[in-house]
């Protein structure tokens, strides 16, 4: 897999507190893990509205964060018109936190079901070709 990524990126995640940096590393390292095990040939790893952000030829953006503003949380976002986090909604139920339709929210004491989140991973770096599918496929 080709990873194409921005300058930038590494800058981002070295500016998170030391606790969040590990949280993000973990979530970054699930999202290109997940591309390579999906076959993503390549995947462009940059910054959108100043977070880091993966975008692939035949997926929906997926960015991730922690604001300074909710200090114990920290992101997954989705396209808020696309299917992805009411598929997720319906197929996984309270297993994930939501925001609205754009985002799944992780607390800092969460632990994170790596297994779901991946097939959400999933279905959005190749939400092109799912999007027609009931639930995504997922």
């Amino acid at each position: 897999m080709v990873i194409s990524q921005s300058k930038d990126v590494d800058k981002k995640f070295a500016s998170y507190p030391k606790e969040i940096k590990c949280k993000m590393d973990f979530l970054r390292k699930v999202v290109l893990q997940t591309a390579e095990e999906i076959g993503i040939e390549k995947i462009e790893e940059t910054l959108k509205w100043g977070e880091p952000s993966y975008i692939t030829k035949q997926g929906s953006t997926l960015r991730m964060d922690w604001k300074p503003k909710n200090p114990e949380q920290y992101a997954m976002y989705f396209k808020c018109t696309s299917k992805l986090v009411v598929s997720f909604r319906e197929i996984f139920g309270d297993i994930f936190q939501y925001e609205n339709n754009r985002a799944i929210v992780f607390q800092l004491d969460d632990s994170i079901p790596i297994t779901e989140l991946k097939k959400c991973i999933a279905a959005t770096l190749k939400y092109h070709s799912v999007k027609q599918l009931p639930f995504l496929g997922l």
